[in-house]
Formats: C-alpha cells, sequence, structure tokens
C-alpha cells in the first residue's frame, strides 16, 4: 500500500536546472575549459562534488574539485535571487497539495546542496508539506547510488515497498531502481537526452499520477 513519495527536486519541482547549466558553464569558461552537451548531459542527476571530481580527472586541473564547487556555487546563487525565469514545474504544486492532502507523506530527495534545497523551499513556501529534505551533497555516494533513497524511505518512516520516486534524469531513476524503490520518471522539458526506459512508468505530466490514478499502481 501507497504510504510515502520521494521527491527529486531539480527539474522535478522546480526549473532550476537552466540556472545550474548557466552556472556550470560560467565556471567552465572562468576556468578555461570546453564541455561537450553530451560529457554536461551525462552529470544530470549527480552532485556538484563528484561532477567536478570528474572534470578535475577528465581535463587533468590544477585546481582541486572543491575549488571548482564553490565556484560553480558562487554563479548559481547570483543567479539564483537575479534570474527573473526560476519558477516551479507546471502542474507539481497542485501533486503536492493533492498527496498532502490526501495523507501521504513526503521527503525530498536531493542532489543539490541543502542551502539551495532550503532556498527553494524558502522562496516557494514548500517546507509544511514535506516531513524531511535530504541533501545527496552530504551524503558519501551520489545518484546512480542508491544512498539517497534508502535514507529517505528511512526518513519517510515506511518500508521501501511502500514508496515511490519521481525522478527526471537517468542517474536519479537508476539510484531509484538500485534502492528497490518503484520509480516514476518524469520526462521534464529542461533534462533533455536522459533514459526514461528503466523507470518502472514514464510520465510527461504530472496529472497522469494524481492521488487517484497513483494509489492504483500499488
Amino acid at each position: 500500500m501507497l504510504k510515502a513519495v520521494l521527491f527529486d527536486m531539480d527539474g522535478v519541482i522546480v526549473d532550476t536546472e537552466p540556472l545550474h547549466c548557466k552556472a556550470y558553464y560560467k565556471m567552465f569558461e572562468a576556468i578555461n575549459i570546453q564541455v561537450s552537451d553530451e560529457l554536461y548531459e551525462s552529470f544530470t542527476g549527480q552532485a556538484s562534488l563528484p561532477i567536478c571530481k570528474q572534470l578535475c580527472e577528465i581535463f587533468n586541473l590544477s585546481e582541486t574539485p572543491k575549488t571548482l564547487v564553490n565556484l560553480k556555487r558562487k554563479f548559481f546563487k547570483e543567479l539564483f535571487f537575479n534570474d527573473p525565469s526560476l519558477t516551479l514545474i507546471g502542474g507539481v504544486l497542485d501533486l503536492i497539495k493533492e498527496y498532502h492532502r490526501n495523507g501521504l507523506t513526503l521527503v525530498l530527495a536531493s542532489s543539490a546542496s541543502m542551502t539551495t534545497i532550503n532556498n527553494v523551499f524558502t522562496r516557494f513556501n514548500l517546507d509544511k508539506y514535506f516531513i524531511a529534505k535530504l541533501s545527496g551533497a552530504d551524503l558519501k555516494a551520489s545518484k546512480p547510488h542508491p544512498e539517497i533513497f534508502i535514507n529517505a524511505a528511512k526518513a519517510s518512516g515506511f518500508s521501501r515497498q511502500e514508496c515511490f520516486v519521481i525522478e527526471d534524469s537517468t542517474n536519479g531513476i537508476k539510484a531509484a531502481l538500485n534502492a528497490g524503490i518503484y520509480c516514476i520518471g518524469f520526462k521534464s522539458p529542461n533534462s533533455k537526452n536522459q533514459d526514461y526506459s528503466k523507470a518502472d512508468n514514464v510520465i510527461s505530466n504530472f496529472e497522469e499520477i494524481s492521488f487517484k490514478k497513483v494509489v492504483q499502481l500499488f
């Protein structure tokens, strides 16, 4: 029986992917590296530190991964507070409210830093709907490792069989499945070239997983 929903944030709840993209490419320019679209897209769903570790290895950089993370976060912070394009994904607030109203337990499981998570939740007044928020940046392993979703299920207070994940990235879908949790792949308009083939269910709008429809899956 369905008891809890584990939400990703970027590309599922809030449209931060374009801001992250702008911030990363500002960072790439600042350290004078050329990152292909294919390589950048392969990073979707991962936390900043493992991404920057890969960049240091691929481009043989003298800067430390932590230096790159701090540079990227500086650019992202500037964009977060100044870019007017930041909005919630269409239909997600109604879905969150409907799930909450019907007694489902909601947990956030995002690769974003906790600072970014808190900024988003404050800006859009989301804290009252979620019992816990987990940041992949605080964990040893990043998606596609299942750690964040295993911990999110524990935080919900229910078994993994009583939860499902909403994810928009290849790495996030793999993480959910590696955790043994039912995964709904959301084809977010801002998460390009992601592989949804391994998701248990694939949607392109949130009306497809309204409370009445989703409880029939469990």
